[in-house]
């Protein structure tokens, strides 16, 4: 076998991607950059009007896009997601699970039903969406390539709320490494990625609750979800082939942060 000299390529024409919490922040800057690298995108959320406008962008770029209503704490619409994609595209042989939602609460003062909410959406569903995508990819005898989000949370927590959130993101970064495992005989690379605190509407929501804490930031800034393209690329192209089981931290040097 020959690699090119440097062996590296966002081309990623013929793929067929499949994004999730993609109707807002980090999920639509994945989309447009997987878009605009060749593949055939599938927008899912709750938020159809927002995934919509998303296509249409898309589309008038040139890229090609499809919008699917999901709620991911629904596996049956997990499950049409992933049938909606591969009746449009074809086999689904990217997935970025990235759809999630905070806590903003301490531990004991959470109710049963956002416990429920949390693990569901930030645990549960990317569990069930990438063993879907995998037994399609298997029974299709295709290499693929799924992400996970954990974040930051899974190496820091400061006991100011949100302890769930930090617990299923490590669970994430867990699920990562072992699903790798049993599905590397398969071709299928799983692997996470963990922000660090970047500008979206979630982050909005958490600084109009506890205020600018960017200046408390080693830097004293966000990320800009732009900051990610390239760990994004790098995770489903070509030259990562030999990458599978790993979590990658991009955080800005936050883990080390000090008050």
């Amino acid at each position: 076998m020959s690699f090119s000299l440097p062996y590296v390529s966002n081309d990623l024409t013929g793929q067929v991607a499949l994004v999730t919490g993609a109707s807002s922040g980090l999920g639509v800057r994945f989309a447009k950059v997987l878009a605009a690298c060749g593949a055939k995108v599938v927008l899912a959320a709750r938020r159809l009007d927002k995934l919509e406008e998303l296509a249409a962008e898309i589309r008038a770029d040139g890229g090609e896009a499809l919008a699917v209503a999901m709620d991911a704490q629904d596996a049956d619409q997990l499950i049409a997601a992933v049938d909606a994609a591969e009746k449009a595209f074809g086999t689904v042989t990217i997935l970025i699970n990235n759809a999630g939602i905070p806590d903003a609460q301490r531990a004991h003062k959470m109710p049963l039903e956002l416990i429920d909410r949390v693990l569901d959406v930030n645990l549960r569903a990317p569990y069930i969406l990438a063993c879907e995508v995998a037994r399609r990819l298997m029974a299709a005898e295709k290499p693929g390539r799924i992400v996970n989000l954990s974040s930051l949370a899974h190496y820091r927590y400061d006991g100011g709320g949100s302890a769930l959130y930090a617990i299923t993101k490590t669970a994430v970064a867990r699920m990562t490494e072992a699903l790798s495992v049993e599905w590397v005989k398969f071709n299928i690379n799983v692997n996470a990625i963990c922000p660090g605190s970047f500008a979206s509407e979630m982050m909005d929501g958490m600084i109009s609750r506890v205020g600018d804490f960017s200046q408390y930031l080693p830097r004293k800034r966000l990320g800009d979800p732009a900051q990610l393209d390239t760990t994004l690329l790098y995770l489903v192209s070509p030259a990562s082939e030999f990458v599978t089981g790993a979590v990658i931290r991009v955080d800005d040097g936050q883990t080390a942060q000090t008050r």
